[in-house]
């Protein structure tokens, strides 16, 4: 079943509420102040013991009436011209129903709504022409939450119904085949009574069950910050020739922070200060805020090695070093699939750069860590990398991991700067393109965006490019018997055959497939003619099946793998390795 969102933050609700996000200025007649200051009071007043053990009832008593009221009338708001019966929708296998439910004079009717995994009650009120203000779906995080249907109670009047919170509210018509959740595109519902049939329907995100999400919520890093700058990681701009964009990280307590570089042996050094972001994972409780520093050098000379340092008064990094793009035509770069935080895949990290030190950049096909809105997760990913991203570029794209629950990919953007030039009037920094000597990659977000908002942009930079070599990458396959991607083959295979792509990297499916080369869904007999479509995975495997596509030229079903490519100007040298080092798939192409 597919499970990807029809667009980026669709509704539009404040990054500050949720759990990990850069710090805003959040307000407290908001959800997201409210529980800024209920989770600081929390780490104030309990142990980290007891902060595992608290439960809605506590939270209850431990909230002032202001605060309850807030979290009852501001987490959705909506005005409605005529006299309305709004109908909320919640989940039968939620353990503690809404507090503010009954409160607001809300009755429980025998009214059952369906989709194919849950069963949803239904709650309704009749309310006055004006403001409705609706509560938070709870303080666990019960990802079905809930939704929402209006209609008018004179049913001649013709209801409109005023967003103001999410301010970007879809509003659809509530019948089977409607979606509830935006960011669940393949769960429609089966069963509407006809009571309900024809109403206007809210739909809402499932990400929103995290907005006071404090029971059971709470996390521990294993990699916490400090004063001394970490998780240095090099990035690519648009022409990685005469640039290069360096991250890094340290405690709340530093504030600012500079970068030094110098050509090798030379004692040439240029300075300059890096901009920085203070980010917040309100449940990290030993590491609620951390400083993200971003300093993007430019200028530079083509195929030259610079070394680096990064610090500031109090703490100074190692000497490190980056080379930029030369103009010979003769490079290698190693990608991953998915590798979600595993520590085994740091393993795997090192000895891809043991084996292939060569390398001038990696990239990762999505699906970084477990969950992108934990920073925990990104402080293991960084972790296990154990440095290698400090001295050879990361380039990646994000996975339904990394963007999750409908609430976009706000920490992957913090930690990893890309170029920004992706399709106009979208978020910049998750669909982007790169030339690296005489190859062309696009990058694309295919969890965020949707396939067909993309498909112009994708047209004119294949269009326009000049390229020997033209590759493009995301984290859903087109091709696979795990589960059909159709919209991706209809509106981008066929703009990859028109120009030419030699090769689509994908991951998701935990397993190995390089297809034969492809061309209008039919496959080529030489290398060097068609698509090649690789899905590969650096973690575990999971697929089991043992399925074989007819299109497949090659399919492993473990895991913990890697793909390293040699391009020397007209040729291509691929080879897929083990974690062992056992090489498990060759091929070339001669242009």
């Amino acid at each position: 079943m597919m499970s990807r969102f029809f667009g980026l933050m669709a509704i539009s609700v404040s990054m500050g509420m949720l759990a990990c996000a850069p710090v805003q200025d959040t307000h407290r007649d908001s959800v997201a102040g409210v529980m800024g200051d209920v989770v600081t009071r929390l780490y104030d007043q309990l142990t980290p013991a007891e902060l595992d053990t608290i439960s809605t009832a506590f939270i209850l008593d431990f909230i002032s009436p202001q605060e309850k009221n807030m979290l009852a009338t501001t987490y959705w708001k909506f005005d409605v011209d005529v006299p309305a019966v709004v109908s909320v929708m919640r989940d039968t296998a939620q353990q503690d129903i809404p507090f503010w439910l009954a409160d607001q004079g809300f009755e429980k009717t025998g009214l059952t709504v369906r989709n194919e995994l849950y069963t949803y009650e239904v709650w309704q009120k009749e309310v006055a022409a004006g403001e409705v203000g609706l509560g938070i779906n709870g303080f666990d995080k019960h990802r079905p939450v809930y939704f929402v249907s209006v209609a008018p109670v004179n049913p001649n009047d013709n209801l409109e119904i005023r967003p103001i919170f999410p301010r970007e509210q879809r509003i659809a018509e509530l019948d089977t085949g409607a979606f509830t959740y935006l960011d669940w595109d393949g769960l429609v519902l089966t069963a509407v009574p006809h009571e309900l049939r024809g109403q206007q329907l809210l739909p809402t995100i499932r990400g929103r069950a995290r907005e006071a999400h404090v029971v059971g919520g709470f996390r521990h890093t294993d990699f916490p910050s400090g004063i001394a700058p970490d998780q240095i990681t090099l990035t690519l701009p648009k022409d990685p020739s005469t640039g290069v964009v360096v991250q890094w990280r340290c405690d709340r307590t530093v504030t600012g922070s500079w970068i030094k570089y110098w050509q090798a042996n030379t004692t040439d050094t240029a300075f300059v200060e890096a901009e920085r972001l203070l980010l917040e994972d309100r449940q990290l409780q030993n590491d609620r805020y951390t400083s993200r520093f971003t300093a993007a050098l430019d200028g530079l000379v083509p195929g030259v090695t610079y070394d680096y340092m990064v610090g500031h008064d109090d703490a100074v990094s190692d000497t490190l070093h980056f080379k930029t793009a030369d103009v010979d035509n003769r490079f290698a770069f190693t990608w991953f699939g998915d590798v979600h935080n595993d520590p085994k895949w740091g393993t795997l990290l090192q000895r891809a750069d043991a084996r292939y030190p060569e390398a001038a950049f990696y990239i990762l096909a999505g699906d970084l860590v477990n969950t992108g809105l934990h920073g925990d997760d990104w402080d293991a990913f960084f972790g296990y990398s154990n440095g290698v991203f400090g001295r050879t570029p990361l380039m990646a794209v994000p996975g339904n991991h990394d963007s999750q629950d409908g609430l976009g990919a706000s920490r992957y953007q913090s930690v990893l700067a890309y170029p920004q030039n992706g399709p106009a009037g979208l978020p910049s920094g998750l669909t982007y393109a790169f030339r690296y000597e005489n190859a062309l990659f696009l990058m694309i977000d295919v969890v965020s965006f949707s396939v067909a908002e993309q498909k112009d942009w994708i047209d004119r930079q294949l269009a326009a490019t000049d390229a020997v070599w033209k590759f493009v990458v995301f984290h859903f396959p087109p091709y696979t018997s795990e589960e059909p991607y159709p919209d991706i083959v209809a509106d981008w295979v066929p703009l990859f055959d028109r120009y030419g792509v030699d090769m689509v990297m994908n991951g998701h499916f935990h397993y190995y497939l390089r297809t034969a080369p492809l061309k209008e869904g039919r496959t080529e007999q030489g290398n060097s003619d068609g698509t090649t479509y690789i899905m590969s995975v650096g973690t575990r495997g999971k697929n089991e099946s043992g399925t074989i596509e007819p299109y497949a030229a090659k399919r492993l079903n473990e895991g913990y793998l890697y793909q390293h490519l040699q391009i020397d100007g007209r040729d291509l040298d691929y080879v897929c390795l083990d974690s062992t080092g056992n090489v498990r798939d060759t091929f070339r192409i001669h242009k």
